[in-house]
């Protein structure tokens, strides 16, 4: 019997709780609840980073100067010991994490804080097929200004596979969340894209999604054969500034990119809409 997905929220003060998907009823009844919105998200601050579980040295300056002062961090391969957990909490109000390797004392797998309670949450995973590991991935949507909805998506990419059978599944499975979906998106991750078919598979994606690719000027991503393996992706938003940040506390450099939401329905008219959200 295959293991049941969920996320752990860990919020300051607050006993640790598990998380397991919702049904498509949750998030029509949960996107209606008035939660306090993203602080200051008429520039929205995003940071995107494979921690390589915490492995080299100076990963937890790099998240005090960079991390503390945006409204999203999302992390790939997040082990949540104690001096991890110890920031999140700190400097956010909600931090979600779906566990993909189950170690002896902490958990790895994506990680998103945010500087708001999410009103829905979605974690994901899916097994690599040659390993029989699993990679992971989350799905949180949150109040932002102009009575906004930002659906975030936070991904690590499976990694060992032939063919695109199994990338392209998981890349399916959250499509039908952003389907669903009315409003600005954000999408982040490690998508281990290092092969042609890969990359040609998530650009189909995206454009099928709608989805933009953010674009960096002094592009120092991490690649291997010669293409990046990290990206962000958005719609209904303006990016204001993209930039790298070349560092030896991880094997991936951070991604950090400021978006300006654009205007959009007022909440009268979205509720209407959602209402009316196919299944």
């Amino acid at each position: 019997m295959p293991k049941k997905t969920y996320a752990i929220r860990y919020v300051a003060g607050q006993p640790v709780e598990r998380i397991f998907p919702p049904l498509l009823s949750d998030y029509i009844s949960q996107a209606q609840i008035f939660r306090e919105p993203l602080p200051d998200s008429r520039i929205l601050r995003v940071m995107v980073w494979n921690i390589y579980k915490q492995q080299l040295a100076n990963w937890l300056s790099v998240l005090q100067g960079f991390g503390k002062n945006t409204q999203l961090l999302l992390l790939q391969e997040a082990q949540s010991t104690p001096e991890l957990i110890r920031f999140a909490t700190s400097h956010y109000l909600a931090v979600d994490q779906v566990p993909a390797l189950i170690f002896p004392q902490h958990p790895s797998g994506v990680m998103t804080l945010s500087a708001a309670h999410p009103v829905y949450c979605y974690p994901l995973r899916e097994r690599e097929p040659l390993l029989r590991l699993a990679k992971s991935a989350l799905v949180t949507v949150y109040p932002i200004c102009n009575n906004q909805l930002l659906m975030v998506v936070n991904i690590h990419a499976v990694n060992f596979s032939l063919g695109i059978d199994v990338y392209s599944k998981q890349l399916d499975t959250i499509g039908k969340q952003i389907r669903n979906h009315i409003g600005p998106v954000v999408m982040g991750g490690d998508f281990n894209a290092w092969s042609r078919q890969r990359i040609l598979a998530l650009y189909r994606f995206a454009e099928q999604m709608k989805l933009r690719e953010v674009s960096f000027i002094d592009d120092q991503r991490k690649r291997r054969f010669g293409r990046p393996l990290d990206f962000v992706f958005y719609r209904e938003m303006n990016v204001c500034k993209a930039s790298v940040l070349v560092t030896e506390a991880s094997d991936h450099n951070p991604l950090l990119v400021e978006f300006h939401p654009v205007s959009s329905l007022t909440w009268s008219s979205r509720e209407s809409k959602i209402i009316g959200i196919k299944k």
